[in-house]
């Protein structure tokens, strides 16, 4: 299983640098840089783990955090700032924050507090997902359409787990492929566009199609009930 952690920092070589380490040590990260950003970033996705930032420009860390958990929001949360009082860790902490590290940090604490908290996560994890009538078991690399086992790539998979994660979203073919495979999209691969292919093969074996061609602008998960 791949975790996902959405980065909130808006220092544009801190962020790179843990964005950069963190994907190394083979997690999923996404980045946000203010807060408004954060924030749709945190209605859209869900979230294995938030690592943020209090300052942050439009509206600081504290006030987003606190609209997350007033929002039913319950991934774990990270404070990482500058901000040393322990005045101010009382405030991130009651505000919903599960840990506080302050700047600067070694890069190998944040990484064992990250792998705690994903820890004390998946001691009641929900680690099904589903959409229409496919279904995925991330703790066990498994998935079924209508009831029926799909036998996947490790790749597939997770392509099809991003895809079940934002259903009815138009994603990029950048956003996909810096997210499943890691790395920045060359527009002369063809690597996605194989994959996509292989798995609506898979998919269609059991039912119509549901991974659909957006001309121009990447590809869209819905069901045949959704089509206009």
């Amino acid at each position: 299983m791949v975790f996902r952690i959405l980065l909130v920092e808006d220092e544009a070589d801190l962020a790179d640098f843990v964005l950069r380490g963190l994907r190394e040590e083979g997690f999923a990260v996404e980045l946000a840089a203010d807060g408004p950003q954060a924030w749709a970033a945190l209605k859209g996705s869900a979230w294995d783990l938030v690592v943020l930032d209090w300052w942050l420009p439009g509206e600081d860390g504290l006030t987003v955090l606190k609209r997350y958990r007033a929002a039913g929001g319950a991934s774990p949360v990270l404070f990482l700032t500058a901000r040393d009082a322990v005045g101010d860790r009382v405030r991130g902490l009651d505000a919903g924050a599960d840990d506080y590290l302050c700047k600067p940090f070694a890069f190998d604490e944040l990484l064992a507090r990250i792998r705690a908290l994903l820890r004390r996560r998946d001691k009641t994890p929900n680690l099904k997902v589903s959409y229409n009538d496919v279904s995925i078991d991330l703790a066990a690399h498994r998935a079924e359409r209508a009831g029926r086992p799909l036998d996947l790539t490790t790749k597939e998979l997770s392509l099809l787990s991003f895809l079940v994660r934002h259903p009815g979203q138009v994603l990029s073919r950048t956003r996909i492929y810096e997210h499943v495979w890691d790395e920045t999209f060359d527009g002369l691969s063809n690597t996605l566009e194989v994959h996509v292919m292989e798995l609506r093969r898979k998919l269609e074996a059991h039912g119509p199609r549901v991974i659909h061609t957006v001309r121009g602008r990447g590809y869209v998960l819905r069901a045949p009930s959704e089509e206009a």
